[in-house]
């Protein structure tokens, strides 16, 4: 079983574990998830109290079409959540949502045990060396194209092929930057059309070639809302469907936006599983 060393404290993946959504932003794509100033706290109790082990503390909307800030504004925000988080749940695993390495290296000294770039180095290739010289996790994320134009008819001669090919290179990039620790995350969303995703999703046991742990983010997303015709306030019942698939494929780590309901999902599986296997 896997296993990530976070700033000298052990998380197992035994059982699936989930990461809570802070969006210090005021442009997340779900309204519900946009957090400023001291507003974060009830958040994170929020999310701890209902079974989060991890939050995700993201500084910068990175949905298409999104405005960019500076990196230094990018730092103040998280930074600033960041120690907020730490003094109040010293316990808590907090990664640091981030493309920039300056973002990262702040955050981390601010309390972060891990790094999540959505954009797998692409934006700027000094968080590699950020991330191996602190010595913290690094969430590597599948993304074809960039933040701007990814979502203009990503095209794939074999999807699952290229995907593997791509995490293949970045691992080995990660590993010359002394990373010891390595998340995959599938970037739903992120340079995929709609059958991209449910074809990623219905063949998530492939990745565990990569073996690493599998990151699952698909809370509320557009692969929910556009099947389904809803919008993101609406997405929560269609986002549990896929946990509960996620799951059942194996994915250790789920980032959401609602634990209490992503926690039901963990715990009715686990009764099933249990049932399942006694007499």
């Amino acid at each position: 079983m896997y296993s990530i060393n976070c700033k000298g404290r052990l998380m197992n993946f035994n059982r699936p574990q989930l990461m809570g959504i802070i969006n210090c932003t005021p442009d997340s794509f779900y309204a519900g998830n946009r957090h400023l100033g001291e507003d974060i706290l009830p958040v994170a109790q929020k999310h701890v109290e209902a079974g989060a082990t991890m939050l995700d503390i993201g500084g910068q909307s990175t949905r298409p079409g999104s405005a960019r800030i500076s990196a230094e504004e990018e730092a103040q925000r998280v930074s600033a959540a960041i120690r907020l988080i730490r003094n109040t749940y010293p316990d808590i695993v907090i990664s640091v949502d981030t493309f920039y390495g300056i973002v990262a290296e702040q955050a981390v000294e601010a309390g972060a045990d891990l790094i999540n770039d959505v954009t797998g180095a692409s934006i700027d290739p000094l968080i590699l060396q950020v991330a191996g010289r602190m010595q913290v996790p690094y969430i590597l994320t599948h993304l074809k194209g960039n933040l701007d134009t990814m979502q203009v008819a990503p095209h794939y001669d074999n999807l699952l092929s290229e995907m593997l090919t791509y995490f293949i290179e970045k691992i080995r990039q990660c590993e010359e930057n002394g990373i010891k620790d390595i998340i995959i995350d599938l970037g739903f969303g992120f340079g995929k059309t709609l059958a991209h995703n449910y074809k990623i999703m219905a063949e998530l046991e492939t990745f565990h070639l990569l073996n690493r742990p599998l990151l699952v983010g698909v809370s509320r997303k557009s692969m929910v809302q556009k099947l389904l015709n809803v919008e993101a306030s609406e997405a929560l019942n269609g986002t549990t469907i896929l946990h509960t698939y996620a799951l059942q494929k194996g994915a250790h780590i789920l980032r959401v936006h609602d634990v209490k309901e992503a926690m039901e999902v963990i715990k009715i599986r686990e009764k099933l599983v249990s049932a399942s296997t006694n007499q």
